[in-house]
């Protein structure tokens, strides 16, 4: 089938660049994004591998449109409120789209040709630290101290073997506490039995870091 052909087909099948990269990010948030090629995304379309080409001239600028949409669904800071309380929106609303789609958290910072939405949102976040106070190098600092908590945290969250703090609380009572005993490890011990009984939730945890390092970034709001 020549080019034209595939084009043909790809319009008749109700193909566009939208649909493309939907159907991309719903592979991604199921499989990961290592396994996700051409070829497949076409087969999941219905589509010739050629015809997607009309659309995204390769998998780097898949990549890139994919990565728009994500950044098109955090909640950027505005201008309504102090910093602290903008940033710390913006960074749990990051989170969450986050662990919506886990396989783009290592790739939020690599895009070297980045969309309007990624661009638009990065603009939102340097005017607030800017108009807080923060120096040139100071906005620069904070939003690396930011993003690395927030990635961090997103990466440790997707691997770990429990989402709620009644998973946690039977994993750490028919698991992790048969495999402490007291004499052996007797803090770890402690704190696992201590941490089941005041039913800790490790989804607070986010808030907690993200509390701290927002508040250890206040004082440098003027510094150079």
């Amino acid at each position: 089938m020549s080019a034209n052909e595939e084009r043909q087909v790809a319009t008749s099948a109700g193909l566009n660049k939208q649909r493309v990269v939907a159907e991309a990010i719903r592979l991604a948030d199921r499989d990961g994004v290592d396994g996700l090629s051409m070829r497949r995304l076409a087969g999941s379309l219905g589509a010739g591998a050629m015809s997607l080409y009309h659309y995204v001239a390769n998998k780097d600028e898949l990549l890139d449109a994919m990565i728009d949409i994500v950044f098109a669904e955090i909640e950027p800071p505005t201008e309504e409120t102090d910093w602290q309380s903008a940033m710390r929106r913006e960074a749990v609303s990051t989170q969450r789209v986050l662990a919506q789609h886990p396989w783009a958290t290592s790739l939020m910072e690599s895009r070297t040709t980045p969309g309007p939405a990624n661009l638009r949102h990065r603009e939102a976040v340097t005017a607030c630290l800017r108009r807080a106070g923060f120096s040139v190098l100071m906005a620069t600092h904070a939003n690396w101290m930011i993003n690395s908590y927030v990635y961090g945290y997103a990466l440790q969250a997707a691997s770990l073997p429990f989402d709620t703090a009644d998973e946690l609380a039977d994993m750490t009572e028919g698991v992790y506490l048969p495999q402490l005993p007291p004499a052996e490890f007797p803090f770890l011990n402690e704190s696992a039995a201590e941490l089941v009984a005041v039913g800790y939730d490790p989804t607070e945890e986010f808030i907690f870091g993200l509390d701290l390092v927002l508040a250890a970034l206040e004082p440098l709001r003027g510094s150079v």
